[in-house]
């Protein structure tokens, strides 16, 4: 974390030594917003070009893991023709960057940075005027390379990014408007660069959240319910205020204990004495689905075309089938953490969060003060998933500052972080289709309850079909026991789990290969060219499932992503476990901006889905959540990892999109397609876990091999 991050917003419009170089676009209609009046309608985004010839790029994102650091910077270099290791990047810092909504959706590339490299594009063009300035000659005759400008044919006529920003400020707007580079003259891009902050992470040097320090700092322990709906009723802190160094803050319903050592403040809301209304379990993990579908609103059709009844009326087979996906868990690594700080009247705060702008504003309102005094600065996330997009553990920590004058920090414990988790939302969608006799799809109808559209639309040619959506990821009022939210992916894990596993289910009926079934329904060529790219590394030959191999396959679009995927998988018949031997995922996403950062992605989108598909399922009885740490809520091991083969299939002329995302939305229905093609049972609930396995094997006699 370099110096230039702590340099505040009005200090930096105030520095003499470099060049400011301010660059204007307009984005009219900001995707991803989420809603917030305070995204405006046009802004500044700033690159500082330093007298040293160092760029530092500032930007709204957050990096989590996903690389984001590094292919940011890979763009922001190509455009201004400097090297990549010459940029030094600063995220999410509400003081000096530019506002951004958040960092989920694989948004960083696909929306934010054709920003970036506009904003780029027009820095260089207002640097090359100023050399042509200077060199006197016409601005035509300029070249970049490396930073440097110079005179077309003329080496010694030359002056650097550097020395122009020796002792002077600029600010200057080009009129006319440069274009981004084109693909083919792209030098940084494409290419994977090491990470800048690769030898740090490794050797432990980053700092997250939970790594700040600052003079003076309390640990804080805070009161928990122990079920949500709680009411607190009554408390006792008189033993825990009498604990030496500890001390005691009662917020409204905050009541937490501080202590300059963090052992000692556990030990202290241990003598806490609270007395909780609980409300009386309405539901559980194992009515939750009967509940959804009576408390779950009213349906909205997302897409419609044709006629259901006359699509049924050309039907040969038809297949009605329900699909339920149980609560998941975000489980990230690191707990949500924040650090505050007030000194003059403004709060700083270091916070593990998708959304600094966000919480910010969060914050301020809790405190009952100016947006303007809260800076929230975010280090290093240990992984968000979605589910750090909220802050209340940077509230609690602010308004604790607040109370007691002192740095506070607040750090989650793991049954914390489980209780307070925006879980992904338990679901159910049901589907009823039809076929004819050559295998074409007739009839699609897909409701989806709970978990939202995002993908939900049909992308195989379905002459008649609708699409309709009873509520989203956030659920609502009555809806659902405790809170849900974004969970990698949201909404498309769940849509692509019922159509993928359904669409095989149909190929079977019929008889027919599911890859060649899927491709005779298919007319949109970049998702049959991944179909065919990941058939063609998997060495798929067709057969009719249950084929007793273990084989199979799923596709998907996702946010402008084409993905497709094979998996081979082996299941113990006397344990109903699950190996999931090798997994194949071809992706289009377009223009690629670091290929090894894309493959690295895949990967752990792949090893974070067996948990999804296998195990991770939270269980709860009313407002109270069981599964609070590892010992009952089981992710993925090292392991489980099969060999995983990522093909990156190329489309430089299309749009760069995201790739962090994507691939984790193929892995449920691609391993539940390949335990039905090995035993020959087919799996509608996830997880898929073994006692689920066994349940459906002791069903009717199968003809298939083991």
């Amino acid at each position: 974390m370099s110096d230039q991050q702590f340099i505040s917003r009005r200090d930096f419009l105030r520095v003499g030594a470099g060049i400011t170089v301010f660059f204007w676009f307009d984005p009219a209609q900001p995707q991803g917003q989420r809603g917030s009046s305070q995204y405006p309608s046009d802004f500044n985004a700033y690159l500082r070009i330093n007298p040293n010839g160092r760029v530092t790029c500032f930007v709204g994102k957050i990096e989590m893991g996903q690389g984001a650091i590094v292919a940011l910077a890979q763009l922001a270099a190509e455009e201004l023709d400097v090297p990549f290791d010459s940029v030094d990047m600063v995220m999410g810092d509400t003081d000096v960057c530019p506002w951004d909504a958040g960092t989920w959706g694989s948004q960083s590339i696909r929306i934010f940075s054709p920003y970036l490299r506009a904003a780029a594009a027009e820095a260089r063009g207002v640097l090359i005027q100023l050399a042509a300035e200077q060199l006197g000659a016409p601005v035509e005759e300029m070249e970049v390379l490396n930073g440097t400008i110079r005179r077309t044919g003329r080496p010694s006529s030359s002056i650097s990014y550097a020395k122009l920003a020796e002792g002077k400020r600029i600010e200057r707007h080009l009129e006319v408007k440069p274009n981004v580079k084109a693909p083919s003259a792209m030098k940084v891009a494409g290419k994977s660069p090491k990470r800048p902050d690769a030898r740090d992470q490794v050797t432990g040097k980053v700092k997250y959240a939970g790594d700040i320090r600052v003079p003076g700092m309390l640990y804080a322990r805070i009161l928990r319910p122990t079920a949500h709906g709680a009411v607190l009723k009554a408390v006792d802190t008189t033993s825990a205020g009498k604990a030496a160094g500890v001390r005691v803050v009662r917020e409204g319903e905050l009541v937490a204990v501080l202590h300059e050592n963090i052992e000692e403040a556990g030990r202290a809301l241990r003598l806490i004495k609270a007395e909780w209304e609980i409300p009386p379990p309405a539901v559980d993990d194992g009515s939750i689905f009967d509940h959804l579908l009576k408390a779950a609103p009213a349906g909205q059709v997302v897409n419609q075309t044709g006629n259901l009844a006359e699509g049924e009326k050309l039907a040969s087979i038809v297949v009605d089938q329900s699909y339920l996906n149980s609560y998941v868990a975000h489980a990230q690594m690191e707990t949500h953490t924040a650090l505050a700080e007030v000194k003059e009247g403004k709060f700083t705060v270091w916070a593990s969060t998708q959304s600094p702008f966000g919480i910010k504003n969060q914050i301020a309102s809790a405190l009952g003060v100016q947006p303007e005094a809260v800076r929230v600065i975010t280090p290093h996330v240990g992984g968000g998933f979605g589910g750090k997009s909220a802050g209340r553990q940077a509230v609690e920590a602010a308004l604790l500052c607040k109370a007691t004058g002192k740095p506070v920090q607040v750090c989650w414990t793991r049954e914390e972080a489980f209780f307070y988790d925006t879980f992904r939302p338990a679901a159910v969608v049901k589907i009823r289709s039809g076929a004819d006799a050559s295998g074409k799809i007739v009839m699609w109808d897909f409701e989806v309850y709970c978990a939202g559209d995002r993908e939900a639309k049909q992308f195989y040619d379905v002459p008649h079909q609708r699409t309709v959506s009873h509520g989203g990821w956030g659920g609502g009022q009555g809806v659902h026991p405790f809170a849900t939210g974004p969970w990698r992916a949201p909404a498309v894990n769940t849509n692509t789990f019922a159509r993928e596993s359904h669409i095989d289910a149909m190929a079977a009926k019929l008889g027919i290969d599911p890859f060649e079934f899927r491709m005779k329904n298919l007319s949109e060529p970049r998702i049959k060219r991944v179909l065919k790219a990941v058939a063609d590394r998997f060495g798929w030959t067709p057969s009719t499932p249950p084929s007793g191999r273990g084989y199979g396959l799923a596709c998907a679009l996702y946010l402008g992503t084409f993905i497709a995927m094979a998996a081979e998988v082996g299941v113990h018949r006397g344990t109903g476990r699950v190996q999931v031997k090798r997994v194949v995922c071809a992706q289009d996403m377009g223009l690629i901006v670091n290929p090894e950062g894309a493959r690295l992605q895949i990967e752990g989108s792949i090893t974070m889905g067996l948990g999804y598909a296998l195990t991770e399922e939270v269980h709860f009885k009313g407002g109270r959540v069981i599964d609070n740490n590892f010992d009952t809520y089981e992710i993925p091991r090292f392991s489980w990892v099969p060999k995983i083969e990522a093909v990156l299939v190329e489309a430089p002329e299309e749009p760069a999109q995201g790739g962090g995302e994507p691939p984790i939305v193929c892995v449920g229905a691609v391993i539940a397609n390949a335990i039905y093609d090995a035993v020959g049972v087919r799996l509608y609930h996830l997880p898929m876990t073994p006692e689920r396995i066994k349940a459906a094997l002791s069903g009717p006699a199968r003809t298939n091999t083991d």
